[in-house]
């Protein structure tokens, strides 16, 4: 595949802090909301919330899009709506970071959020998802 974009699939890590004391909360508003995204999402081609081993308050969302599509509706899925929401009483820090290509309109959505990310574009290489 050398023509990435806006129909190509990529991968998005976020990585979070979550506050002393708040891991079994963030635990459970990460279930639920993974629960919501695998019943609505289709284009969300894999979805896994890991925690670091060396350090318990660590946390990374794994997350492969089918393209922007679904990475756009993943954004409009209530269900992030309400994460998103209620993250920062549960967690410090929030970064994400994109790898792959996407579109303008992707680009955009992702400013639009208030969440600050940092997409690595696609140089060479191929999907097979």
């Amino acid at each position: 595949m050398t023509n990435f974009g806006a129909d190509t699939p990529f991968i998005l890590l976020a990585k979070i802090t979550v506050k002393e004391n708040k891991v079994s909360e963030y635990l459970e508003l990460a279930d639920k909301t993974d629960k919501a995204v695998k019943a609505v999402e289709p284009g969300m081609l894999h979805h896994t919330f890991d925690q670091d081993p060396e350090n318990p308050l660590n946390f990374v969302w794994s997350e492969a899009y089918k393209n922007d599509d679904a990475f756009i509706a993943h954004l409009a899925n209530p269900a992030i709506g309400e994460y998103l929401k209620e993250h920062p009483k549960l967690a410090d820090d929030f970064t994400v970071e994109v790898y792959g290509t996407v579109g303008d309109k992707c680009l955009e959505v992702m400013k639009g959020t208030g969440v600050s990310f940092k997409v690595f574009q696609s140089k060479l290489g191929y999907s097979r998802l």
